[in-house]
């Protein structure tokens, strides 16, 4: 019996994997992480801006000015200044590890594959997975809760439920969640394009509602909360770091959207177009908005969920509240649900498809937040909520994953220049080994230096500026490890396959 093999098709500068035998029945291989044809990269510019639209408003960004002047003693305008710069600097890693996706049509456990190895990548999949789980469970608790009080207007009597009726609405929003991403990516596509002009115009909506209840002159010229007379470097590159860490987990898994991408131009413009102006501006809504409520509700509230509930008219608390609703499955399905699922079929592709993954991370979501889901329903009680540990360990073990995003970069432009051999990362023992060392090196020696400064307090600047100095660390390490250590050379296997060019 003939056994067919895979070819690289070259179609206009989109390489297309024509799978074959020897790919299909690879247990490293099933339907829904192979490379899109070249036919189903139908995202344009547009799509791409609506798809990070979509990401960026949600109730996180709104809170994160109040984060900056509360806990990083910035003053309102170093701290939008700061979301601004931040969301500049993030695009680079977004935009350089959306280039393999684009090119080659693979996820992000694929793209892996090349720096960490065929098993090798379940590692910082797993540690993604997780990151992303927990993100998960956090914004299925803002939507359930706009769930409960959507209820709580239209049908009065559902507001005696109270803590158990915020534990329906998480279920019921997670469950809405779970089903877009399950329809597949044009579901999310039609998600985000339609809801990305809606939001911007709520939130413009919002803007100028608010507006008249502040003073802006007022606002920034409120003193910032750090020690008189301590220079603000320091407190600004810290807020610097945790603002870029935001994204980090995209920064990672960017492949699994960018491989819908018509071209390179179209997920970089996109990019561009869609991610720093929509948080800045959403951000800087959250810092009005909490400004104007003691004018509009009698007292200072940050939330913006709480602040909406507590309007006195039915209507716009019930429209406010569905508004926050889509923001928050546009957010959560693209940023929080998409990456898991493949990672966790990257695991065992052969017992783990598409639907199988989206379930396994609505579990692990459920069961990260199964404290405090069991603290609203009252079967126990505790005396302080877990929205804020939740939400400041997820934002530090975020910052954890700089170093891959320097890993990737640095192997795809410098160690492979731009070449992979496709069929190879869906088969074990053929050019990519089953664990890359380098790779393994190169993210151990910054993870180990960021939990030494953290429990020992030394070199605490390298926790700090912790995405800087990880990526940073992490990129040059696995550049000088793949020249050291790597036991085959796959920039040259790799630049030895040339696909067959197509029209």
């Amino acid at each position: 019996m003939t056994v067919k093999a895979s070819r690289m098709v070259d179609r206009q500068g989109l390489i297309e994997l024509e799978e074959g035998d020897d790919v299909r029945d690879s247990p490293r291989f099933n339907a829904d992480i192979a490379p899109t044809k070249a036919h189903e990269r139908t995202w344009s510019k547009w799509n791409v801006a609506a798809l990070w639209v979509g990401m960026s408003i949600c109730v996180p960004t709104y809170t994160l000015g109040g984060v900056l002047t509360a806990y990083f003693g910035l003053s309102v305008g170093e701290a939008l200044f700061a979301i601004l710069l931040a969301n500049v600097v993030v695009l680079i890693p977004l935009t350089l590890n959306a280039f393999p996706g684009t090119k080659f049509g693979i996820p992000f456990p694929v793209v892996l594959r090349s720096s960490f190895g065929i098993l090798g990548s379940n590692v910082p999949c797993l540690v993604r997975a997780l990151v992303g789980c927990g993100w998960f469970g956090v914004q299925t608790m803002f939507g359930g809760l706009a769930i409960h009080l959507l209820l709580s207007t239209i049908f009065p009597p559902w507001q005696a439920l109270g803590g158990l009726g915020e534990v329906v609405g998480f279920f019921v929003f997670g469950a809405m969640n779970l089903y877009v991403v399950i329809r597949g990516a044009e579901s999310i596509k039609w998600l985000e394009t339609l809801a990305a002009p809606l939001l911007l115009a709520v939130a413009v909506g919002l803007m100028f509602w608010a507006w008249p209840h502040m003073s802006m002159t007022e606002l920034l010229a409120q003193p910032p909360s750090r020690p008189e007379g301590a220079p603000v470097y320091g407190y600004f590159f810290a807020g610097l770091t945790a603002m870029v860490g935001f994204w980090a987990t995209l920064s990672l898994n960017i492949p699994d959207f960018s491989r819908f991408a018509k071209s390179q131009k179209d997920q970089i413009v996109g990019q561009v177009l869609g991610l720093p102006m929509t948080m800045f501006f959403f951000a800087a809504l959250g810092v009005v908005m909490t400004a104007a409520s003691e004018s509009l509700v009698g007292q200072t509230v940050a939330d913006p969920v709480s602040l909406i509930g507590m309007i006195d008219n039915p209507f716009w608390v019930a429209l406010a509240m569905l508004f926050i609703i889509i923001a928050t499955i546009s957010t959560n399905t693209a940023a929080n649900i998409v990456s898991p699922t493949n990672d966790f079929q990257n695991v065992a592709p052969k017992l783990v498809d598409q639907t199988r993954g989206v379930l396994i991370t609505g579990a692990v979501g459920v069961l990260l937040m199964g404290y405090d889901l069991l603290q609203k329903a009252g079967v126990i009680t505790a005396g302080v909520s877990l929205e804020q540990m939740y939400s400041n360990w997820l934002l530090g073990y975020s910052s954890l994953l700089g170093p891959i995003a320097g890993i990737m970069a640095v192997d795809y432009f410098l160690i492979k220049r731009q070449r992979l051999d496709v069929p190879s990362l869906y088969q074990d023992g053929r050019a990519y080994p089953a664990v890359n060392w380098p790779g393994f090196v190169a993210f151990g020696i910054p993870v180990a230096l960021t939990v030494i400064s953290l429990l020992t307090g030394t070199m605490y600047w390298f926790y700090d500026y912790g995405w800087f100095t990880g990526s940073a660390l992490g990129a040059v390490i696995y550049y000088v490890a793949s020249q050291v250590m790597s036991p085959v050379n796959v920039s040259a296997t790799a630049a030895a396959i040339e696909p067959e060019r197509m029209p």
